[in-house]
């Protein structure tokens, strides 16, 4: 199945026998102590693609009991509220968002990590579906629960010994995907600003058309990127959703080693010991 679908493919194939449709839809609000993460599941509610059920990443598809946001679950419970979700094996599943497409790549992320390959990127998501005039529903009819394996691929999520190692190594390429600003420490969201040393910035913001909300074509997108497509990249951002972005992007264009820090600045930049820099 291809990574990355366009609306009119889905359209085509809406109904189909082992589709699944999911909205991955988070809000981001700034407040006055940080990002304030707000469900999506009222949004999904108004108005989703039909036949779509609602992935919901501040609950279900997370560690709840983790400090950290977005933390990781167990592979099988996160594999068991897939299966609720209609997943199974022989699934063909579309995960699209109606913000940036960031969301629905990092529930992506989240099936390759457990081994489950049949996974797509509605490009442009919510935003392009509407605006060539598909229909939106509020009727929902939840599926028979599936039947998920899991093969769990840990080298593609990466922890902070990962990216020490990194640094002092100086082989694996590090990725902050959050905004130039954010990367230059002119803009301070999770308490010391700047990024981790050795790093470089392709803001994930910057890989999407901002009028169509679709990826930048390919041939643009690789020049964000480092030119050894076999070298070790681990993507990091606030909280690991951007960098499932970049991380989504990568593999769409061939590299082969691929993480995502999911922990990102938000372990990192509470950790005293953890350097960070505002050099380039």
């Amino acid at each position: 199945m291809r990574q990355l679908v366009s609306t009119g493919w889905l359209a085509d194939r809406l109904g189909a026998r082992n589709l699944v449709v999911l909205d991955c839809t988070v809000f981001l609000k700034m407040g006055p102590n940080g990002y304030i993460s707000e469900s999506g599941r009222a949004n999904w509610a108004q108005g989703q693609i039909p036949g779509a059920g609602f992935a919901d990443l501040n609950e279900d598809l997370v560690d709840t009991s983790s400090p950290l946001r977005y933390a990781l679950p167990d592979p099988r419970a996160f594999a068991d509220a897939m299966q609720k979700l209609g997943v199974s094996n022989r699934s063909r599943v579309v995960l699209y968002d109606d913000n940036r497409s960031m969301w629905a790549a990092r529930v992506w992320w989240m099936l390759r990590w457990i081994g489950f390959d049949n996974a797509a990127v509605l490009d442009g998501g919510l935003k392009a579906w509407k605006a060539v005039g598909h229909p939106v529903t509020t009727d929902y009819v939840a599926p028979a629960a599936g039947s998920l394996f899991v093969h769990e691929r840990p080298e593609i999520i990466a922890d902070k010994s990962d990216v020490l190692a990194a640094i002092e190594g100086g082989s694996t390429c590090l990725i902050d995907a959050l905004p130039p600003a954010s990367f230059n420490g002119e803009v301070n969201v999770y308490g010391r600003p700047g990024h981790i040393p050795t790093a470089t910035n392709a803001s994930a913001a910057a890989l999407i058309d901002d009028e169509t909300g679709c990826y930048l074509p390919l041939d643009e997108l690789r020049d964000r990127f480092p030119d050894d497509e076999s070298a070790r990249v681990v993507n990091y951002c606030g909280g690991g959703i951007a960098a499932s972005s970049t991380a989504f992007v990568q593999t769409l264009l061939g590299f082969d080693d691929v993480a995502v820090y999911t922990a990102s600045l938000q372990e990192w930049a509470n950790d005293a010991d953890a350097p960070m820099t505002v050099d380039g």
